[in-house]
């Protein structure tokens, strides 16, 4: 308490203890290790150790900590569900697309705009949530960052029940529909390429070795993602 007091008054991070209010609710007590959890790598400069001060390392824990955390939540949830249903139900929530649409419901923008160098991509909002999520975990243990994701982050931002009845996995749609028909559907990476100081990544989507779409993002997974839908559109399966 006099801690969270100390960095919303008095310490040099007070700025950022403000925001982290208004998006947390509260103000946590290691500052460093939240303002971490925003520092994106386009912010480092390569020739000194400081590139290494960003938050990758939170993001991957917090990846295996809200998956857990959802895995979980769900298992409760739907106690009369097979395996298939809870496995699909994980993947919409914890996808990124999902993610950055709750970091921007939450106001995560704000901050991470403040370290960020370069124009501020969706997909980064979705990694900075994550990372924030490694943080909690390392502050607080897994017992309050669980009831604090299930509380504060998905029974306020996300429809779960709305959830259930989406199917926005273009991939994976794709996938089936390429073994239900008896085709190969295949992926590459055509292109990796810098823009704005960071890795944009080119996927290019085959049907039976022939190309079909290609689409790009910052995230290569959301780019599987884009040319799996315009290969869908194109094949007039959407």
């Amino acid at each position: 308490m006099i801690r969270s007091f100390y960095n919303y008054y008095l310490s040099s991070e007070k700025e950022l203890a403000k925001n982290l209010k208004s998006v947390l609710g509260f103000v946590p007590n290691n500052m460093r290790l939240f303002k971490l959890a925003f520092y994106h790598k386009s912010m480092n400069i390569p020739e000194k150790k400081a590139k290494f001060y960003n938050n990758e390392r939170l993001e991957y824990l917090g990846d295996a900590v809200l998956s857990t955390i959802v895995a979980e939540y769900l298992y409760k949830k739907y106690p009369g569900r097979n395996e298939g249903f809870l496995t699909k139900m994980r993947s919409k929530i914890v996808k990124r697309k999902t993610l950055n649409k709750v970091a921007e419901r939450m106001g995560i923008d704000m901050i991470l705009t403040r370290y960020t160098q370069g124009k501020l991509s969706f997909s980064m909002l979705g990694n900075a949530f994550e990372a924030m999520v490694g943080a909690l975990y390392i502050e607080y243990g897994y017992e309050k960052t669980k009831n604090y994701v299930i509380q504060k982050i998905l029974m306020r931002y996300l429809d779960i029940h709305d959830l259930e009845t989406v199917d926005d996995n273009y991939k994976s749609q794709l996938l089936e529909w390429g073994q239900k028909e008896g085709h190969l559907i295949s992926y590459k990476l055509v292109n990796k390429f810098k823009q704005e100081k960071r890795d944009r990544f080119r996927i290019a989507v085959y049907l039976n070795g022939k190309e079909i779409s290609t689409a790009e993002d910052y995230n290569k997974k959301s780019a599987e993602q884009i040319a799996s839908s315009f290969a869908l559109k194109n094949l007039n399966i959407l």
